[in-house]
Formats: structure tokens, sequence, C-alpha cells
């Protein structure tokens, strides 16, 4: 089966979706190949959050709020229910050392233009009645939302189908060549497409990508474990999380005393309420490689956490647990743009547990730059080479 395309895109997650779906809008010819089925890594086993709170002052803030105004318009751009909600967010603070440096945080989240602020107690059991009475203080953002990343991707995937999109699943790269100023891609199943311009969206799995042609994409596994509630009515205004969970990404100093089991599995805290009433738990972050199976004592872990966060919990049931990897870098900053020495070949992929929030602005990004529109300096600092430079 051969193809003769402007652009192959590998990976047929969020993000390679969303890049596919901008380029079809530019006009470029595209076919998507996935190693399994469409959405079935990162994409299908994680949150649903466009949380703007926990990102970095800086691109990875502004590349958020930039994609959050891209997900107001894309239920009526894409012709379909997506699940995009604005329900706002907390990230509770249990002490004063947590609320010192978390103040310091969103002083410069607010430099950057996000809506954020700190709340005491009154505030935070308003909107929270059901959070335990140690909370000290909170942040608040009424900007934080969500959006169903299933809805999400098939949304993508029609749209760029009734563009001419061609999506082949179950279809592993076994081969990548440069010829001239073209490409050669030889998948599984007698598959050959010939292509102008690559686009590597393969999230974890990026780096083995990279080494078809012998180039060093620094993305690992990091996995997470979630629980999903029964549905329930709302316990509270907004989606939760702690400061601890921040820590995780950005800031260990503020975690709270911990054992060393929870440190081995990067315990976090993260409580979000779906479209449909369940509440999603996380979560954890292990260095686990392609494991993917849920762990009872993690999830156990994970679940007295909650309850000690509110204690209403221990109310409801759990119907289920998944796992998923997040693509993480050495830095926690995804890797976008060309690939030095390597023309027509472009990455996007490393966002972590960003991905979902970020599709939208790095798609369209991604498919300007394959098209040579736009001006993109600014994804200078997050290109492939800042590792060879270290």
């Amino acid at each position: 089966m051969n193809f003769k395309k402007d652009v192959c895109v590998i990976g047929g997650g969020v993000m390679g979706l969303a890049a596919a779906y901008y380029l079809l809008k530019a006009g470029k010819t595209v076919v998507v190949l996935e190693k399994a089925e469409v959405g079935s890594g990162a994409s299908s086993s994680c949150d649903d959050m466009i949380l703007l709170q926990s990102k970095k002052p800086g691109i990875a803030l502004t590349l958020a709020m930039e994609s959050l105004e891209m997900y107001k318009e894309l239920p009526d751009e894409l012709g379909a229910d997506i699940g995009f909600l604005s329900l706002g967010g907390m990230i509770i603070i249990e002490d004063e050392k947590q609320l010192k440096i978390m103040e310091d945080f969103v002083k410069q989240q607010v430099s950057y233009g996000l809506d954020v602020e700190i709340v005491g107690r009154d505030t935070l059991y308003k909107k929270q009645p059901h959070v335990a009475r140690y909370m000290i203080a909170s942040t608040y953002s009424a900007t934080d939302s969500q959006v169903n990343p299933l809805l999400l991707m098939r949304a993508f995937l029609r749209n760029g189908i009734n563009m001419g999109m061609d999506v082949l699943r179950y279809t592993p790269v076994q081969e990548i060549n440069q010829t001239g100023d073209h490409w050669m891609v030889k998948g599984e199943n007698g598959v050959n497409v010939e292509c102008d311009s690559i686009v590597i969206a393969a999230g974890a799995w990026s780096a083995h990508i990279g080494e078809l042609m012998g180039i060093d994409i620094p993305i690992r596994p990091i996995k997470g474990q979630v629980a999903v509630t029964e549905q329930i009515a709302p316990i509270g205004e907004t989606n939760c999380w702690t400061a601890a969970y921040i820590a995780s990404k950005h800031d260990p100093s503020i975690m709270p005393d911990r054992s060393e089991y929870d440190k081995e599995i990067g315990l976090g805290f993260a409580f979000s309420r779906t479209s449909e009433g369940n509440y999603l738990i996380g979560s954890t972050r292990e260095n686990a490689g392609f494991d993917k199976t849920t762990n009872f004592k993690a999830i156990a872990r994970m679940l007295e956490q909650t309850r000690q966060y509110f204690p209403i919990m221990n109310k409801v049931n759990i119907i289920r647990t998944m796992a998923g990897f997040r693509p993480g870098t050495k830095d926690g900053s995804p890797i976008i743009g060309e690939v030095d020495g390597f023309p027509g070949l472009f990455i996007a992929a490393g966002h972590e547990g960003d991905g979902v929030a970020l599709s939208p602005i790095t798609g369209k990004s991604v498919a300007e730059m394959v098209c040579g529109a736009g001006e993109h300096k600014r994804f200078d600092q997050l290109n492939l080479r800042r590792f060879s430079n270290n």
C-alpha cells in the first residue's frame, strides 16, 4: 500500500490528530500512522484538564493561555461537543511554608496575565465545603477548564477524514529514510509513505521513532495511575489540587513529609469532575518503563490521601482505575520544532501531563512551521537542540 502525501504524522493521539487537523486546514495532504488504535496511548488514559495554574511562568503558561482561547472556539469550529467546561480550579494549601511559596508562584503567574489569586479559609470553604478543615488557604482561578480527550480526538478525527486525511491504524513504523528532499516512511503491512515532511507526535514512544534515524529524542514514559468514581453530585464548585501536586512538578521543597513509598510512586493529588459526573482522582508519577498495569497499593494510597483531604469521599465508590504514560523530558518541557540537520522533520511531543491542554496551540504552531508560515522564534527554547547544548 503506497501513499504520496505532503506530510506523514507519526502518532494518532491527541497531539498527532491536532497537528494533522491544522495541516489539513492549511491545505496539506496528510496521512497518520498509528501503531495501535487511535488514542490508545496517553490520550485515552489521562485526566481532562486544561490546567493553567500548574504552568511555570514563561512560555509554558503563555502557550496554555493561548490554547485555552482556542478551546473556547473549537466546539463550533469542529461542529462537536468536546466536553469543554470552565469550572475553575483551586490549589489547596496545608501550611505556612506552602503558602509563602505559592504566594510567590501566583505573583509570577499574575505578571504573565493569568487570572489567579490567593484566597483565605472563608472563600475556600464556601467553594469547597467538604474539604478537610485543617487547610489554611487556597489559590483560585476561574480560568482553569477541561475537555473530554476522547470526544476531542473523535472530533479531530472526523473533521480530518472529511478533509481527506488517511489514518492507518495498527501500523507501527519500521523504517524512515531521507531521499533527496523527500522522506520515505515504511510501516508494517506493506505500507510505504513518500512525503515532504514528517511530524513525530508519538508521545512516550517518540524516542523509538528517533532511533530509526539515529536521533536521540530524550523522552521517557512517566506512569500515572488514576481512579474513577461513580457518578455523583458535585461536592464543590471547582476542581482541586494540592500545593504538593505543584511541588511534584516544579518545587519539591514544599512537599509535605512523606513516606518512602509516597516518594517512590511520586504521589500527588488531582481531583476533577467530568462533564458526566464522575470524579477523576490522581495521581502518581512513576519511572516504571512501559508497564501500564495498575497497582493496588498505589491506588489504595491515592484513595487514602483523597479521603484525608475530602472525608466525604469515604461514601463514594470507585468504578475503575487506569494507567497511562506521560511523555516526559529531562527538563519537564515539550519538544516542539524542526530537527536540525533533517529538513522537513518536526517533533511535537514530550508534553508530559500537558498534552491535552496544549494540543491545539502545538498542533497549529507545528502546522505553521511545516508550511513555513508565521514567526516562531519563541519555540527555539523548546527545540530538540537544547539538549545537545547541555
